[in-house]
């Protein structure tokens, strides 16, 4: 009966031994995980903020070239300008519906 009771002991601590080292081993890699999870949505930001510039670099530059002036073309610019003046007031009047 003694022998019995220690052999269950053993079994239990060895049990309780790998759920502890299982445990451990879970941890680390869950922090591992944290930590990359933390670069990549860094990288994401910094990716979401480097698009967000290049795309008012690309407006302002497609902008700039709408209302490009050559030296023989002051009344074509005066066209267009006044084409986007009034595609900036149906803007305006659709906001304020």
């Amino acid at each position: 009966m003694a022998n019995e009771n220690i052999e269950i002991v053993d079994s239990l601590q060895q049990k309780i031994g790998l759920l502890v080292s299982r445990y451990n081993d879970l941890k680390t890699e869950n922090g591992n995980l944290l930590a990359e999870n933390d670069k990549l949505t860094t990288k994401l930001e910094e990716g979401a903020r480097e698009t967000a510039a290049l795309r008012e670099k690309y407006n302002t530059l497609k902008f700039s070239k709408a209302i490009e002036v050559t030296s023989g073309d002051v009344h074509g610019a005066k066209i267009r300008i006044n084409q986007i003046v009034r595609e900036i007031d149906k803007c305006i009047a659709l906001l304020n519906r």
